[in-house]
């Protein structure tokens, strides 16, 4: 099964990490060829494979996506009562994770409905401020198209999940 008929589910993965963790990690590949890795927590997933990412505090993985655009989004799920009830029953009940393969596009100011989705999702943090400083002047996003996935693999306990899929 492709990217596109599992959609909704890793939809649903990358939600859950995003809500245990926080942030999602961003793989990019800089001049030399060596990985870099980047804690984001501004990611949002679209309906159709795509999403963005508000490029701010990024300075090394803006460098590195305007030379070589390629990407690897991971999520996580790391909620306590997730791996607590995995760990009691010996079963995942969902994917613990996944990886997305992809590329992401050029900066570019972010639209009203990007910048109210981002509003959203940090509005209590905005009434600090420490979170004012933080969140409060986002301007610019970059777009993630995904083109592959691979999921989070514990074979002895996720055996029935993510099935037809390499």
């Amino acid at each position: 099964m492709g990217l596109e008929e599992q959609w909704d589910r890793i939809r649903d993965v990358v939600s859950r990490g995003k809500r245990s963790t926080g942030h999602f990690a961003i793989a990019s590949v800089d001049s030399a060829g060596a990985p870099h890795v980047t804690p984001v927590g501004t990611v949002y997933l679209r309906d159709d494979c795509t999403g963005f990412y508000f490029d701010q505090y990024t300075r090394v993985l803006a460098d590195n996506l305007d030379a070589d655009p390629r990407v690897c989004l991971m999520a996580v799920d790391s909620g306590r009562m997730f791996w607590m009830r995995a760990l009691v029953t010996g079963r995942f009940p969902a994917g613990p994770g996944v990886r997305l393969y992809g590329t992401a596009g050029p900066r570019r100011p972010a639209e009203p409905a990007e910048l109210e989705q981002v509003r959203r999702s940090v509005r209590p943090a905005l009434l600090s401020r420490g979170g004012r400083l933080l969140w409060g002047d986002f301007t610019h996003v970059r777009d993630l198209t995904f083109t592959d996935f691979r999921p989070v693999r514990y074979p002895v306990m996720m055996s029935h999940l993510w099935q037809g899929v390499p």
